[in-house]
Order: structure tokens, then C-alpha cells, then sequence
């Protein structure tokens, strides 16, 4: 996917969805080898939580990059629910909604969080 298209379709999706103190914003960036997703509150400008797939607690984790996107979805989901936020909106980056994308989302389901 061309780098420009997909930074325009990013920008579309930010000026309708914006992350609040109540329900933040679930952001998802995959690189070529990894994958990342920020729970973040752009009213005050802060990243809340953060998982990736770069974590101590991967490194030993066997399994494609589909699986270990879930897991990074599940384990930020998690982290979001003990701090007391249940639910989100998700911003896939410009990114198609599937694949490692999807998987980071539905690990998140998974976990108890609504989108």
C-alpha cells in the first residue's frame, strides 16, 4: 500500500474519531515485524497504556504474527480494564481491518473491552 494513500485515509479516520478520558482511543501501528497498539486520551494528550509485541513477556512466545497481534490485543485490553475503562474507539491507522489489524481488535474483544 502506497505510504501517501494511506496517510490520507489515516487523517480522514482522525477527524472523526478522538479519544476522551472516558473512552480513549485504541491505536494500532504494525511494522513489518511487529505490532503495536496505545490506548491513548487526546483531550489531554497522554497514552494511557501500550502493548507490543517487542515485550519480555513475548520474547518467548512461539506462533505467526496474526497470533502474537491477538495477544498484544488481549494484553492491552487487560491493562485498559483494570485502570477502570471499558470501553474504546478504534483507530486502525489506515490500515485494512484485516489480518494482524483485525486480530490486535479481537484480542481486545476478548478481553472485555467494547468498540
Amino acid at each position: 500500500m502506497d505510504s501517501k494513500r494511506r496517510q490520507k485515509i489515516r487523517y480522514k479516520i482522525r477527524k472523526k474519531i478522538e479519544g476522551t478520558g472516558t473512552t480513549p482511543r485504541l491505536s494500532v501501528f504494525r511494522s513489518n515485524a511487529e505490532i503495536y497498539a496505545q490506548v491513548i486520551d487526546d483531550i489531554n494528550g497522554k497514552t494511557l497504556f501500550a502493548a507490543s509485541s517487542l515485550e519480555k513477556a513475548f520474547g518467548k512466545e512461539k506462533g505467526n504474527k496474526t497470533e502474537l497481534a491477538k495477544k498484544v490485543g488481549k494484553t492491552v485490553g487487560e491493562r485498559a480494564l483494570k485502570a477502570g475503562i471499558e470501553s474504546v474507539k478504534f483507530d486502525r491507522s489506515g490500515y485494512l481491518y484485516h489480518g494482524r489489524v483485525k486480530a490486535v481488535a479481537e484480542g481486545a474483544r476478548e478481553a472485555g473491552l467494547k468498540f
